[in-house]
């Protein structure tokens, strides 16, 4: 049974994947907000992640990462497909944001609610060549993984998360076994 098929059965559904040229970014989508928010229209995770580190954007392979992080509360990774952002939070509080590189036309980042099932801090595909997944978090059982790697800013992966490799380790320090991570878009 294919992934969709079984994300519909759980009642999640699969990211529709636009179709980019290399390099190119995707198309306003029908609500008029641009591929890299503005502050007035943006969810309130941006906001958050404006006030606290002052940066409106992040151009692709960067990110951002609090001076100090609270001791307390569970992490929580929340993606967002259309944006192409990572954000991680411990309780309430933004650790850190960053660019990302989901599936691109032809494969599936799915979403949904998930945990994180598998860490590893140095792992290799077993689909796709042996390619390197450095600081690898896996969230299902076909491999889609949150891992260090290539960041160009829009979807280009097998399905993966793709991480600037600082912001992947970073997140792999905070995150353990059955952290939330939430992907939407």
């Amino acid at each position: 049974m294919g992934c969709a098929v079984l994300l519909a059965l759980a009642g999640c559904q699969t990211a529709p994947q636009p179709k980019l040229a290399s390099g190119a970014l995707p198309a306003p989508i029908a609500n008029d907000v641009p591929y890299h928010w503005t502050l007035g229209n943006a969810p309130q995770a941006h906001k958050d992640m404006v006030a606290e580190f002052g940066k409106p954007g992040l151009k692709p392979g960067e990110f951002v990462w609090a001076a100090a992080a609270p001791a307390e509360g569970e992490p929580r990774i929340v993606v967002d497909l259309l944006t192409q952002m990572t954000y991680v939070y411990r309780g309430d509080h933004l650790l850190g944001a960053s660019s990302m590189s989901s599936a691109r036309t032809g494969h599936v980042t799915p979403y949904c609610n998930w945990t994180i099932l598998e860490k590893r801090p140095f792992y290799r595909s077993k689909k796709y060549d042996n390619a390197p997944m450095p600081f690898m978090q896996r969230i299902d059982d076909y491999g889609i993984a949150f891992h260090g790697g290539v960041n160009p800013g829009y979807p280009a992966s097998h399905g993966c998360m793709r991480l600037p490799m600082k912001f992947a380790e970073k997140l792999y320090g905070v995150t353990r076994l059955g952290t939330k991570v939430i992907i939407e878009g």
